[in-house]
């Protein structure tokens, strides 16, 4: 099973932006998988949106500034909404032309983690926390 190790503040051990001060506050990106380009490009997937977390079923978009729970089955993760993550050229280089467009207000959210954990890929429990 393919996994992720989060730490407190620091992002996904192993990321390129992991621990880097810059990038602290926003170090993990999450996307929904219904908001992918497919139209343009049916083979688009996580690697090419240079996002973290695909998530079916859920609108993250809608949660910008919510604090929310991912549990794979070892254990919630707690993240900070903090902000949208805007799409950039690379998209339209990698997926092809008009997905930058496509992906403007859905590409998905940056997010602070508060807490350590493991994702993995597979079916998580997706809590929204009270505020």
């Amino acid at each position: 099973m393919r996994t992720a190790e989060v730490r407190h503040g620091l992002g996904l051990v192993g990321d390129r932006y992991y621990a880097r001060p810059a990038h602290r506050d926003a170090s993990v990106t999450l996307m929904a998988a219904e908001n992918l380009p497919l139209d343009i490009d049916p083979e688009t997937d996580l690697r090419h949106t240079r996002r973290n977390v695909l998530l079916r079923g859920v609108d993250i978009d809608a949660h910008l500034g919510r604090t929310i729970s991912l549990d794979c089955g070892s254990g919630p993760v707690l993240l900070a909404v903090r902000r949208a993550a805007r799409p950039c050229g690379w998209m339209d280089a990698v997926i092809g032309p008009g997905a930058q467009r496509a992906l403007r207000g859905r590409g998905g959210v940056r997010c602070t983690p508060l807490s350590d954990g493991v994702l993995a890929v597979g079916p998580a429990e997706f809590t929204v926390l009270p505020d």
